[in-house]
């Protein structure tokens, strides 16, 4: 054991805690799939998916105290901070748009809020396996070619965002319009926030191979 293991042992704790943060997002990703499938006991679902939410803020606080008092951290602390809020964010806007959802009463889902769900639960499955790999960041390539594919998924996410709101202002009702679109909208506004989330990793990977 060297002397920076000797000297900062809690190095680990950072990694356990974004590998905890992104296992609870991709968690979340699959729960909202499952709702935009199957529109049934929404008030249920929806439910769990907040919880879910509330786990997330917890591990974010524990990651931004733990970074407030080590002095040494394995990560630009910089770059910590950058990847507990880009995940967070994720997790919000998949909260966020499952809130829309229950909130607004919409009957039921439609083919473009499950395809983003999917798009953004693929996303969520790439980002665990990346943020899994800077814990020794020995397959540098591995973790770019992760954020390759996230990347790729948010371009499939802006062009079913298109073709949604295209098809809904061809309908007559204003007040779905208005609902409709910011369901729409938040969740690719979550496909955003994988991608924010893959350049951090990106540049960690860059950084420290």
């Amino acid at each position: 054991m060297g002397l920076r293991e000797l000297l900062i042992p809690q190095d680990k704790i950072f990694f356990d805690m974004f590998e905890q943060q992104a296992g609870i997002v991709k968690e979340a990703a699959a729960k909202l799939v499952i709702l935009t499938e199957d529109f049934t006991n929404v008030k249920e679902k929806r439910q769990g998916i907040e919880q879910l939410e509330h786990q997330g803020d917890q591990v974010t606080h524990n990651i931004y105290e733990q970074l407030n008092r080590t002095f040494i951290t394995p990560l630009d602390p910089e770059e910590i901070s950058r990847l507990a809020s880009t995940l967070d964010e994720v997790l919000d806007y998949i909260d966020g748009a499952t809130e829309k959802m229950f909130f607004y009463g919409i009957e039921t889902t439609d083919v473009h809020m499950i395809e983003l769900a999917k798009l953004i639960h693929m996303q969520t499955a790439e980002l665990e396996s990346a943020i899994k790999g800077i814990r020794s960041i020995k397959n540098p390539k591995y973790i770019e070619e992760r954020c390759i594919e996230v990347n790729r998924l948010e371009n499939l996410a802006d062009d079913v965002l298109a073709h949604a709101v295209t098809d809904l202002f061809r309908t007559q009702h204003a007040i779905t319009i208005i609902k409709l679109k910011d369901i729409y909208e938040h969740l690719e506004t979550a496909t955003d926030y994988c991608e924010d989330v893959a350049n951090v990793l990106s540049d960690i990977a860059i950084r420290h191979s």
